[in-house]
């Protein structure tokens, strides 16, 4: 019995090793080859082989992880950031109901109305700066005084409301009066902070896409010769992207990336060729 039982557990101990060669050999044989060539051809000159870099094989486009990443530090919501601002409630009022941030872009002149002038604190201020000096001839002048408003404040209320009033039809009648009024309002423009908190966010973004690629999307790596080729062996069928991540490949005045989709079938080499035609100018690059 004892032999038997020896025999038999022998006889599948050989049948399970054949069947793993077996099955090796077939996984080996459904197995497909890259084989990648990298050029840049800078300006005005000759292509170079992309020599000794590193490209990364991942199951995932790294723009679509890029993305990935950009979703979970989202930056915050329009309305959130005008709600954040240290301005007069007016000014947050109109920045919500304008598709506009930059208070200091050139046509600022065409998007306020007079009425937006009176009741805001900032442009009435930066419009009565711009119209400062005697510049402007015939602009009304406001007859009441801080001290007013303590010690008569009907007569300030009164006069003031006079003056706003005449404000408004003077702006109605010089519409032109309002030009200029965005150098002015370069102290409380919004646009400086959002354009710092984006370009925080990007900065994360960068930093932090490379590792999740790596972790969670890495297939292997490839290193590039120093006739810029590189091979790799033993991919499983299916969809690839190469990429560079966020690193650059140079030559003379051009920087590229890439992020290249390559399907794998089985038994066979798929053959790609990364050029500046396939490729992302690094200048231009935003996550």
């Amino acid at each position: 019995m004892r032999k038997a039982a020896t025999f038999t557990i022998g006889t599948i101990g050989i049948t399970l090793c054949v069947f793993s060669i077996v099955c090796g050999a077939r996984a080996q044989s459904a197995a497909g080859t890259l084989e990648l060539a990298a050029r840049i051809t800078p300006t005005a000159a000759r292509p170079e082989p992309v020599r000794q870099f590193t490209f990364y094989i991942l199951t995932r486009s790294y723009a679509e992880i890029v993305k990935e990443v950009g979703e979970k530090d989202a930056p915050p919501a329009r309305n959130e950031f005008i709600d954040s601002l240290k301005v007069s409630p007016e000014l947050r009022a109109w920045l919500k109901s304008h598709d506009v941030l930059d208070l200091t872009t050139p046509d600022m002149d065409q998007l306020l109305t007079p009425d937006d002038i009176i009741h805001t604190p900032e442009f009435l201020l930066a419009y009565q700066r711009s119209n400062s000096g005697g510049v402007t001839s015939g602009i009304p002048k406001p007859k009441y005084s801080d001290a007013d408003k303590t010690e008569h404040p009907e007569k300030y209320e009164k006069q003031r409301q006079d003056y706003l009033t005449a404000l408004k039809k003077f702006i109605q009648a010089r519409p032109e009066t309002v030009s200029g009024v965005e150098l002015e309002l370069e102290g409380v423009n919004p646009q400086r902070k959002w354009t710092a908190l984006q370009n925080e966010r990007n900065k994360r973004v960068e930093r932090l896409a490379p590792d999740v690629a790596q972790i969670k999307y890495l297939a292997t790596k490839a290193d590039t010769d120093l006739e810029g080729r590189a091979s790799v062996a033993g991919l499983a069928p299916g969809s690839y992207w190469i990429s560079s991540l966020n690193l650059d490949a140079a030559a003379g005045d051009t920087r590229l990336r890439w992020d290249v989709p390559v399907k794998i079938e089985p038994g066979k080499t798929a053959r790609i060729e990364l050029t500046n035609l396939n490729s992302t100018d690094a200048r231009g690059y935003n996550p």
